[in-house]
């Protein structure tokens, strides 16, 4: 049995996802990264191994996520791809004709618009959490309420009250101020979840061509709160896809499959056995011209194996 193997590193969230031959889901991950990404990929596919029939080869693999380049040295990817790809590919897969695509993660969030299934247009933010998960995860911690039960108690308000969500410091206050006023944490909950809706649709989507069919992807798509603030907002039907929170790590390892039917199914992964591997990470800053570009190297055993960073090529050989 063949497979293809997609892993999605980010900054809160390591997800993987293993397709077959057919381009099905035959397991999936989904785990925090906790700063420890070497570790995490390492953890995760020993657990990975535990879930796969013993028949199965992986003739694939391709890495996505803001470290992904650390990721493909890791695991030997065949195919090293931006989140905006990942997230179009996987999307396109489950509904062909999406032109929409709304992701939202722990720490950055982003807007996909799509037509005749090629990406026309996108818009990232990975500098405000105000309009992510991390941001919905520490005002349920704040009301003292688990995440998975945000959406559900959210969709319970009557007269949902209007928080201020431009920015995590003055919604804080500003929900506090609420509660304090006596408003029901039913309402501050959808309030909550109207603000990171208008704060997400005023930055990432402002001035882009919203169209339906909308997917809506990422782990924050669970919360059922957020899938109806977008609802109320765009006044059309959200569509959360199946496995949406690795929708990153399927997308990718659909590119792989594509890599290996071009290049006769040769692979470079390294083997589940990289879990039992030593790698260390370092940085150190090249003065070479004015850019001073911080250069990342990747040893095992003390061995430099990868190195990236730089505006040129000069650390490319690993050799130099």
């Amino acid at each position: 049995m063949e497979a293809y193997l997609g892993i999605d590193v980010g900054s809160v969230t390591t997800k993987f996802a293993v397709l077959d031959e057919k381009d099905e889901l035959v397991t999936s991950l989904y785990t925090r990264t906790l700063g420890r990404p070497i570790d995490v990929i390492q953890e995760s596919m020993q657990k990975i191994l535990a879930r796969l029939p013993a028949d199965l080869v992986i003739k694939g693999v391709g890495t996505t996520g803001s470290a992904r380049y650390l990721a493909g040295v890791v695991v030997g990817a065949d195919v090293v791809k931006n989140e905006v790809t990942a997230h179009a590919v996987g999307a396109s897969h489950y509904i062909p004709d999406v032109q929409t695509i709304i992701e939202i993660g722990g720490q950055d969030s982003k807007m996909i618009i799509m037509r005749d299934g090629i990406v026309t247009d996108f818009g990232m933010n990975t500098v405000c959490a105000a309009g992510t998960g991390s941001f919905l995860d520490q005002q349920a911690s704040r009301l003292n309420i688990e995440i998975e039960d945000f959406g559900p108690l959210a969709l319970k308000s009557k007269s949902a009250v209007r928080i201020a969500g431009r920015c995590t410091v003055f919604a804080e206050s500003d929900m506090i101020h609420k509660q304090q006023m006596g408003y029901g944490v039913q309402d501050i909950l959808y309030g909550l979840c109207e603000a990171l809706t208008r704060n997400y649709l005023n930055n990432i989507g402002l001035g882009k061509e919203i169209l339906p069919p909308v997917a809506f992807q990422g782990g924050v798509a669970s919360n059922v709160g957020i899938v109806r603030a977008f609802e109320e907002s765009l006044k059309t039907e959200i569509v959360v896809p199946p496995h949406h929170q690795v929708m990153g790590a399927i997308g990718v390892a659909l590119l792989s499959h594509e890599k290996s039917m071009d290049n006769g199914g040769t692979t470079k992964f390294k083997g589940f056995g990289i879990s039992d591997m030593e790698y260390a990470a370092t940085s150190f800053e090249c003065k070479a011209c004015t850019n001073i570009c911080e250069i990342i190297q990747i040893k095992v055993e003390r061995k430099v194996i990868a190195r990236w960073g730089g505006r040129c090529d000069k650390w490319d050989d690993i050799n130099g």
